[in-house]
């Protein structure tokens, strides 16, 4: 901001203090935090999958989910919309399309998937999978698009995909599902989609979010990724995607993982340095199952609340209850919520905690400082009640000078609004901070210091958009953007103020504009640490393969070819497998540590190459109760990707015995790699396993649970196998010691 708008804008913040003061009082107390319980979207249905949020112009979120059917024997939908003021109730709205209605070009027998919502050039745009179109019946995915002049519709599909089918070269066609549209800080629109088979990809689309523009960009390896959701913060593009199974029932192992680029076409890099685009995938855990109720947490959406707090919404699934259906049918996969922080740069749900089974916080809504926010003029002094419109009711429109007639908190504030700007117009916070929107400039001044981003060329102030104005920590961020509370921006502008000290006062605005949803909150206190994985304590057994077998091991199905040596044991993977009726693999069993809790830990070398397919080589460590009740945690090649993965079968359908088979990705991959697993019995007597992995032996990360049944304490031992194709000879793997220790 120029030195002589600023002086005026302070004169003119003089003024109206000495014409308000006396009107102003201090904020009434908080309203009573509203609790939510997971899962949220049990009032109304028993599955809604692939959940997509909005806040709609009426004040309401709105979420949209994948047209399986609500309920136990109900019909599929044509995806699903519901609404909430404070989500902890519910309204169920219906389906998005009827049979007339559905896009024209879809095949008879499609489905429709994983919607995606944005608001932006006076309507609703919604994006979803098609999984079948009229042009190549059988399976041809593609990504459609729909507006609607309200979030509930009525919807419009447009006449054609905005992104076609992808032939795969071999006669079928590559995933082109899971869409997720961000509007960037460059002033262009990009739509991600993509799925394991062929990878995520990002394209341009056109200004009115309708057509997809220029040659895709592959953002990461073909075959660990889908369900992606991208947004902005602190100067990067966050892109976080579900890897693994979506829909196993009870071994479903879905889980969230995130990468960050300066670019929104990537390339995409996790915590330690590794893309989402390489044979040896990164990923950094956003959320992973934690041994409670809830296992394959993914396919989510992001919100910002009132107070500044980032919420990821999701489905998952009961693991006592895991069909919608009979036993391999459909998934039951509810709507779940819970609060995300950033802990050093990276999104973690609830600290790392991961899913919550218990009450918690819900996302903050409505307004402090005496505003009713979706009438927002009656807590203002110098604005006019607007009628507004029928989707969006009153609105406050502020033509010159106005302020809130009570005081916004000290120490922190975010004021939030949905916005119709005029050429200029000025947000003052705490009686210090200034935010302007002047021109194609947002300009933040604060302690003497000045920042500044610029809009898009394009940026219309016509029609409804976001203002964020946000003072916490010492830092103030404002952000223009598209309305709905989501991660896009058109443009932010971020100052650093150490020590900045925010008085209680009242918000002042100066200039043009019409207000609606206004929301003055004091900011949610943020998480900066991550919680405290498992901690090995003294050392209780070990074997360090010095000599040969002693008798706390012991066999199933002896490998001759596994021998003690020079310190390690060496075992060339078998050509065999654990999975489904195969089991002709061997295992190497230790005899585990009496009591409760534990940590067991190996590291093994295992050289898998890269890039090529070598299915499923792999080699590590397995709890074991019995061929068709295990969870192993493996260093394994999948398709052309290196995972780390921690898999899980077990009986799902006790008539004929058949078996379900489904693993959670966790960490890096690495020739040499460090595994643990630590161990604790539940309240329930349960036997839970979490898996850790490092590619150093110093720095761990952990990941994903397992609960085996209660009872006898499962095997704890070594293996080495893979049902695969590839490498001729087998690969050695090659384990240094096993080790168990205290678990803190």
């Amino acid at each position: 901001m120029p030195p002589g708008r600023f002086l005026a804008v302070a004169c003119a913040v003089a003024a109206m203090a000495a014409g308000t003061t006396a009107a102003t009082t201090s904020t009434a107390a908080p309203d009573p935090q509203v609790k939510t319980t997971n899962a949220i979207s049990s009032s109304f249905a028993d599955t809604f999958a692939d959940p997509a949020v909005i806040q709609g112009r009426d004040g309401y979120w709105y979420a949209y989910a994948t047209s399986d059917p609500l309920v136990s024997g109900g019909p599929f939908g044509l995806m699903h919309m519901a609404r909430t003021k404070d989500f902890g109730s519910w309204e169920y709205l219906g389906t998005v399309f009827s049979d007339s209605t559905k896009p024209k070009w879809a095949a008879p027998g499609s489905f429709f998937w994983a919607p995606d919502i944005r608001y932006f050039g006076g309507r609703y745009v919604m994006y979803f999978t098609v999984t079948d179109t009229a042009a190549n019946p059988g399976g041809d995915p593609a990504i459609g698009v729909a507006t609607a002049p309200t979030p509930a519709g009525p919807w419009t599909a447009t006449d054609g995909p905005v992104v076609t089918p992808k032939p795969d070269g071999n006669g079928g066609y590559f995933g082109t599902i899971d869409p997720a549209l961000l509007t960037a800080a460059d002033g262009k629109r990009y739509l991600y989609y993509g799925g394991f088979y062929g990878g995520l990809h990002v394209t341009e689309v056109t200004p009115d979010g309708l057509q997809a523009v220029g040659a895709p960009t592959q953002v990461t390896v073909g075959d660990r990724y889908e369900g992606s959701y991208v947004v902005y913060r602190d100067g990067w593009y966050y892109l976080m995607g579900s890897s693994s199974n979506c829909c196993a029932g009870p071994t479903t192992g879905y889980s969230v993982f995130a990468g960050r680029s300066k670019s929104p076409k990537g390339p995409f890099v996790d915590a330690n340095g590794v893309r989402m685009d390489e044979s040896r995938v990164g990923g950094t855990t956003v959320i992973t199952q934690n041994g409670n109720k809830w296992i394959g947490p993914g396919h989510h959406a992001f919100m910002t609340d009132a107070a500044g707090q980032d919420h990821i919404v999701y489905h998952a699934i009961d693991r006592k209850t895991p069909w919608l259906t009979n036993p391999f049918g459909i998934n039951r996969r509810p709507m779940l919520i819970d609060r995300i922080d950033w802990i050093d740069g990276w999104p973690r749900t609830r600290a790392g905690l991961g899913p919550s089974d218990t009450a918690q916080p819900a996302p903050v809504t409505g307004s402090g400082a005496g505003i009713d926010s979706t009438d927002p003029d009656g807590g203002l002094l110098g604005a006019t009640r607007q009628a507004g419109d029928s989707l969006g009711g009153a609105t406050a429109s502020i033509r010159g000078a106005a302020s809130t007639r009570k005081d916004a908190p000290s120490g922190s504030v975010r004021v939030d609004a949905d916005v119709r700007l005029g050429n200029s117009f000025t947000t003052v916070v705490g009686g210090s901070v200034v935010v302007s929107v002047t021109g194609n400039k947002v300009t933040v001044v604060a302690g003497g210091k000045t920042a500044s981003a610029v809009l898009p060329a394009d940026f219309d102030r016509s029609q409804w958009n976001r203002l964020s104005v946000q003072v916490a920590d010492g830092v103030v961020t404002a952000r223009v953007n598209d309305s709905g509370g989501l991660g896009d921006l058109y443009a932010e502008a971020r100052l650093a103020v150490p020590g900045l000290k925010l008085k209680a006062a009242p918000v002042r605005w100066i200039g043009t504009a019409e207000l609606d949803n206004l929301t003055v909150r004091a900011v949610a206190k943020p998480v900066r640490e991550l919680a405290p994985g498992p901690k090995t304590g003294k050392l209780l057994a070990a074997d360090e393969f010095d000599g040969g077998l002693g008798p706390a091991w012991s066999w199933l199905r002896p490998d001759a070819k596994a021998v003690v040596a020079d310190g390690k044991l060496s075992w060339p993977l078998q050509n065999a497998d654990m999975v489904g009726a195969g089991n002709n693999a061997g295992l190497l069993f230790h005899q585990a540590p009496a009591g409760d809790r534990w940590i067991a830990e190996t590291k093994v070398h295992l050289d898998l190459g890269e890039g090529d397919i070598r299915n499923y080589q792999q080699a590590g460590m397995i709890a074991y109760r019995n061929d068709n009740d295990f969870a192993r945690l493996g260093n394994v090649a999948i398709w052309r990707t290196r995972q780390t993965e921690f898999g899980r079968e077990l009986v799902a359908r006790e008539s004929d015995g058949a078996t379900s088979y489904g693993g959670a990705a966790i960490g890096r991959s690495a020739t040499d790699l460090w595994m643990r697993l630590a161990y604790h019995r539940n309240a329930a007597g349960e036997n839970v396993f979490r898996a850790g992995t490092s590619v150093d032996g110093k720095s761990w990360t952990w990941g994903a649970s397992w609960v085996l049944p209660a009872g006898e304490t499962p095997k704890l031992g070594l293996y080495a196998h893979g049902e695969f194709t590839g490498a001729n000879p087998a690969p050695v793997a090659t384990f240094d010691y096993l080790r168990f220790y205290e678990s803190k």
